[in-house]
């Protein structure tokens, strides 16, 4: 079945509990107010310090976005482009485009002018979805990339050059579109890093979609009480992969836009969070927050927190028993994945093997796991070679570029470019990449 199923049972089964809640607390701190003071609900998107919407409102948004894409004329496998930071409009519009059976596109909101255009180019987008943050970028290129024929923008004060979303979607028909999907139908383009100085375009289906749902579902075990706090972007597939086990169970989501610490534990605290996913330096800043006193864990409602996981990165040892000296009964997990196995989860710490913190984990639910030479031999246990990662989210391919994805899947596996081993146990080590790589906010940035 597509992943666009999941939505439309959630719908259907809970369809007034509240699916997404966006929180902007810079927008608290401008008016001095406290948490709840400032709440709106229905108001022009990014404008409200929190809104929410339920699983009915999720559903009926996607669809009269999909409506909108159908009437304008966009055909099944055709790509639309998705330039947002984090906001309520974000996952409606790419369910949007999934159930208008086209494919899509989101971009890394980092990129320049010149990488926005490159990047619409390679996925040949006909539409370019963006906010308000990205106007001057985008009109730098308006014109330049004839293959898109139009470009919506979602917010305030809509440029010339650009259709207003929220007057045009609103006039479109909430009920489904009526195009059939299958879990064959290619479903989405995700970038690479760019490691190599040009970031590849990753193509996957809907059964690698279902899949990530599936193993994210299984790894930490949502159910239809957990609420999972999301603060990397939407654009990544680390961010969206982990939200899935939410769409999966029915589970409420918070974006929150901004990593201070003590936004964080705000958001734990108020909105009942029972699972964080967390980088490196944030989980850092929020325990110094601590050691100094700004933050005062007993202020806080957070007895419900029962899961931090860390991913996009190698986690110190030193860390996690920092952290679990001040959180003593959270559960922690390691994820380990790229966006071509559809992000975290490929390789997996779980839960219950804490004491092998600093391995990246062992194969994941449904993965497949080996560690091979130049040769594509497999090296002895606890030899260094790369690793090769074999499943059901394993990318289509690179799009238009077969020899990168010969190079890349070889016999069904695919090789990560990451350097690694294993140890007796049958845990995994990163040890190093093939090639130089520096990672910032979670991402991977090529040297050059």
């Amino acid at each position: 079945m597509p992943i666009t199923d999941f939505l439309k049972k959630n719908a259907t089964l809970y369809p007034n509990d509240v699916a997404l809640v966006e929180i902007n607390p810079e927008l608290k701190e401008d008016h001095g107010t406290t948490w709840r003071e400032y709440e709106l609900v229905e108001t022009k998107p990014n404008a409200a310090y929190r809104r929410q919407i339920t699983w009915l409102d999720f559903e009926c948004q996607s669809n009269r976005f999909a409506n909108l894409l159908t009437v304008k004329g966009v055909k099944k496998g055709e790509k639309v482009a998705i330039l947002l930071m984090n906001s309520m409009e974000w996952l409606p519009i790419y369910f949007g485009i999934l159930k208008a059976g086209a494919i899509a596109v989101p971009l890394n909101y980092r990129y320049t002018s010149d990488e926005i255009r490159y990047c619409l180019e390679l996925s040949e987008a006909s539409k370019l979805v963006f906010g308000p943050e990205f106007t001057g970028r985008v009109e730098a290129i308006y014109g330049m990339v004839p293959e898109i024929n139009e470009y919506i923008y979602v917010g305030a004060d809509c440029p010339t050059f650009a259709t207003n979303y929220e007057v045009i979607v609103q006039r479109c028909s909430k009920k489904p579109p009526l195009v059939e999907l299958t879990d064959d139908d290619l479903a989405a383009i995700y970038f690479s890093s760019g490691t190599t100085g040009f970031p590849k375009a990753i193509l996957h289906d809907h059964r690698g979609l279902v899949n990530a749902c599936v193993v994210e579902q299984k790894h930490h075990g949502q159910q239809k009480d957990d609420v999972f706090l999301c603060i990397p972007p939407l654009y990544h597939t680390g961010a969206k992969m982990h939200w899935f086990g939410s769409l999966l169970s029915g589970g409420k989501a918070v974006l929150l836009k901004g990593v201070k610490p003590k936004w964080i534990i705000e958001a734990v605290s108020n909105e009942s969070c029972t699972i964080v996913w967390l980088l490196v330096p944030w989980a850092q800043d929020i325990m110094d927050a601590i050691d100094r006193g700004e933050i005062k864990l007993e202020k806080y409602h957070l007895d419900q927190w029962r899961l931090m996981h860390i991913g996009a990165q190698p986690v110190p040892p030193s860390l996690i028993r920092r952290w679990k000296s001040f959180f003593p009964d959270h559960e922690y997990d390691t994820n380990y994945g790229l966006s071509e196995s559809l992000g975290p989860g490929c390789v997996h710490l779980g839960v219950e093997n804490i004491h092998k913190v600093g391995a990246i984990g062992v194969p994941g639910y449904g993965w497949e796991c080996k560690i091979v030479d130049d040769n594509n031999n497999e090296v002895k246990q606890g030899e260094v070679g790369e690793l090769a990662v074999r499943g059901k989210g394993v990318m289509k391919e690179y799009f238009n570029d077969p020899e990168a994805t010969a190079n890349t899947i070889i016999d069904g596996w695919l090789h990560t470019g990451d350097m690694a081993r294993q140890d007796e146990d049958g845990f995994y080590y990163l040890v190093d990449r093939k090639k130089d790589v520096i990672i910032s906010g979670g991402e991977n940035l090529y040297p050059v």
